[in-house]
């Protein structure tokens, strides 16, 4: 299937409906307001602002939302008054979804929009992202994980259409290792050391980890800190750090799937383990065998530990869509 008739299955979920969406400006969720904008009944963008985003979040979804002639509401949600977030445990991504879509969902049904959608793709359901329970639970629409749409592909299409998206809308908590408690003021500076580096460089995507005294900077474009890495060391140690080391990996969010395929089979490890009880709910009478630790489908096993394999599967194409049909199905642990 091409990029268009994914594009196409999209329209037609949205099509003549009430739309609300969870809106951050970000690629997944402007090119499902966009889409809304052309196909649905009406189209209400709903943005929380928790206060944990980077400079400019609000103004970029004002400014999207506008272009596109929809409804936009903004929720504010400050999170530096719940502790809870800033000791940054390992539920920190499902805890925020929770509160985040809770608001949406009740402002969305007091604006009369009862078809509520969010940005998730179908390449996310293949990363640590727990958040995706919560969008389960509240029983929004996913129309990209249904055209099995991936970043790698919203992003070409956005790209193709000229349809401007911001390129930095993740939370700055993210910046810390998991239980590392957080603060304002750490937040701050990572915020400060983050802009200053988008100011003075053409990197479009930035993030500078906290690790303790030592920063690590992220960008999409390496070079661009190496050519100017003394100056930006300067900053960020003028800022509180200590030591300021670069990832020489640049940051490439055009994710998508792909699976090792070998002799009609693949596997493929999630970076999660499995809940089987809450998967074994979503498959009904699917399975022809399970165990403490798998559930075998006819061409599928489904491990605890996250290994998927399939077997006698004709080509690569017909394992890869075996494999993308099963993953919005999977209940995985936080």
């Amino acid at each position: 299937m091409n990029l268009e008739d994914k594009i196409d299955i999209v329209k037609n979920i949205l099509r003549g409906k009430k739309v609300a969406v969870g809106f951050s400006g970000g690629a997944d969720s402007t090119l499902l307001v966009y889409l809304s904008s052309k196909v649905a009944k009406n189209t209400l963008a709903i943005t929380i602002n928790n206060h944990m985003f980077p400079n400019g979040f609000i103004e970029d979804t004002k400014k999207s939302a506008k272009s596109f002639g929809i409804n936009h509401e903004i929720i504010d949600i400050d999170f530096y008054e719940n502790g809870d977030f800033l000791a940054n445990d390992s539920s920190r991504c499902y805890d925020c979804r929770n509160l985040m879509y809770e608001e949406i969902e009740k402002l969305a049904l007091e604006k009369g929009f009862d078809f509520i959608c969010d940005g998730n793709n179908i390449s996310d359901l293949v990363v640590d992202r727990p958040g995706i329970l919560i969008t389960y639970k509240k029983n929004f629409k996913t129309p990209f994980i249904e055209a099995k749409l991936t970043s790698k592909e919203i992003h070409e299409y956005l790209n193709r259409n000229n349809i401007p998206y911001s390129k930095s809308t993740t939370c700055l908590l993210t910046r810390f290792p998991t239980n590392t408690r957080a603060t304002k003021e750490k937040i701050e500076q990572i915020n400060y050391c983050e802009n200053y580096i988008l100011n003075n460089t053409d990197c479009q995507i930035v993030k500078v980890r906290n690790l303790g005294d030592i920063a690590v900077i992220e960008v999409d474009k390496t070079n661009e800190l190496l050519n100017n890495f003394n100056e930006i060391e300067e900053e960020l140690k003028d800022k509180g750090f200590k030591k300021v080391t670069l990832n020489l990996s640049e940051i490439d969010d055009d994710e998508y799937i792909s699976i090792d395929f070998n002799d009609n089979s693949f596997t493929y490890q999630l970076p999660f383990t499995i809940n089987l009880e809450n998967t074994k709910e979503q498959l009904k009478n699917e399975s022809i065998d399970e165990s403490k630790d798998k559930i075998e489908l006819e061409n599928l096993v489904i491990f605890e530990n996250g290994l998927i394999k399939g077997e006698n599967l004709e080509s690569y194409e017909i394992a890869l869509n075996e494999f993308m049909e099963i993953l919005p199905r999977l209940r995985r642990n936080i």
